[in-house]
């Protein structure tokens, strides 16, 4: 029987090798971490966006934001109270083009939590595999494989660079969308 399955890695030589290749390992696992520290910081602001629209308190927005299980079905719940609750065109705008920027760095994030990393014989993250199935004119393939190359590497540090200043457009924005929503009466 041929065996399917990929050869087995000589792990003694890997972990061996390692310890050459330890400060890159170590450089783009703080990538990753950083990646995914600022993409949560700024996923956790539209809470305020949602407390905002609904005319509610920042636990009552929680709960709502918490219930729903993706962070698009979180945007759109935003970008449809948007719709109902902005009357100022400029302002709902704004919140379009903030989420639009999240979601580009949402993609990123994504890729690099949910995904294998492949090493070569010195122990070097050389690849990342998606996890995702991807089919192609009837035919299924596993996984978009892409190098981790210093190109990847520089679009990861843009991507957080480009987070950090999503975070402070969003604390910004939010006494705009402050004064652009109505209060509800009676509350």
């Amino acid at each position: 029987m041929n065996s399917k399955l990929p050869p087995k890695p000589d792990f003694k030589s890997i972990e061996t090798a390692a310890f050459e290749s330890a400060d890159r390992r170590t450089m783009l696992l703080a990538l990753i971490g950083n990646l995914s520290f600022s993409w949560s910081n700024n996923e956790s602001m539209f809470i305020y966006v949602l407390m905002l629209l609904l005319d509610t308190d920042e636990v009552s927005a929680a709960i709502v934001f918490s219930t729903l299980n993706t962070t698009r079905a979180r945007l759109d719940l935003i970008q449809r109270l948007a719709l109902i609750r902005i009357s100022q065109t400029e302002v709902r705008q704004e919140l379009d083009d903030l989420i639009d920027r999240f979601s580009a760095a949402t993609r990123l994030r994504n890729e690099f939590n949910h995904a294998m990393f492949m090493l070569n014989e010195q122990g070097d993250i050389t690849h990342t595999q998606s996890l995702r199935i991807v089919e192609r004119r009837g035919r299924f393939k596993f996984g978009e494989t892409r190098k981790v190359d210093k190109a990847r590497i520089d679009e990861m540090s843009a991507a957080i660079r480009s987070l950090r200043d999503l975070n402070r457009d969003l604390w910004d924005f939010l006494p705009r969308l402050q004064a652009s929503v109505p209060a509800r009466g009676g509350s």
